[in-house]
């Protein structure tokens, strides 16, 4: 890939991205970690990865506005546009198609090619360890969800039974989870590296609100009288 054409993907990139948790440093990121998960893997093509990696969250946008659109459905078939507008080959346009609209952890459509495979893992690093709590952690505030829910009993829940969106709801459902779903071995021996410190941050937090609740509303209940 010649500097010209990574500039022309990088500008467009660059004026889609809008959102704290999905900006260019999370592309550029993205983009790093599948460099490095491609070293070990066979038969790569490079362009397709980069512009794949670069792309890949360019519907992000739209699916802020309309939680009913999929980023990676809208984002392949922007790109995919974009880059027969530009006169890249349809094929080309076709396998980048690909890789983004199989980047998504909540999707059906299974990556079938090494690119793919390494845009998912490398996607998915970005939401482990410490960088994939603080992510997690600037979106539910952009969308003004809790850290966690409280039941009639005054209890916080772990996130294990929730059924409102919240962040301890999102780390059952999707962050503590996420480590078993890699495909290449690279990224899988990345992520593992970084597991505990998500698990640490999510245990300190609970272990430090569930008390405050606890004997806080003792405390409460014996000052009103209840």
């Amino acid at each position: 890939m010649t500097s010209h054409v990574y500039q022309l993907l990088e500008e467009y990139m660059l004026s889609c991205m809008g959102d704290s948790a999905h900006d260019k440093e999370h592309v550029y990121r993205v983009l790093y970690s599948a460099l490095e998960i491609a070293g070990e893997e066979p038969d790569v093509d490079y362009d397709v990865l980069i512009c794949a990696c670069l792309l890949h969250d360019i519907g992000r946008g739209e699916q802020f506005e309309n939680p009913s659109l999929c980023h990676a459905q809208v984002g392949s078939e922007k790109a995919y546009r974009f880059l027969r507008e530009q006169g890249f080959a349809e094929d080309f346009a076709a396998r980048v198609r690909h890789c983004i609209l199989a980047h998504r952890y909540r999707n059906n459509n299974v990556p079938e090619t090494v690119e793919a495979r390494i845009l998912f893992d490398a996607d998915k690093l970005d939401v482990t360890g410490a960088i994939g709590i603080a992510r997690t952690l600037f979106y539910k505030g952009r969308v003004s969800e809790p850290l966690y829910s409280v039941d009639s009993q005054g209890r916080v829940q772990d996130g294990t039974e929730d059924e409102k969106p919240s962040f301890f709801q999102e780390y059952k459902y999707k962050l503590e989870d996420i480590y078993s779903h890699f495909y290449t071995k690279r990224g899988a021996e990345m992520a593992r590296a970084r597991r505990q410190a998500a698990a640490d941050y999510y245990e300190n937090l609970l272990a430090e609100v569930r008390p405050v609740y606890e004997k806080g509303r003792q405390a409460l209940a014996k000052q009103v009288g209840a």
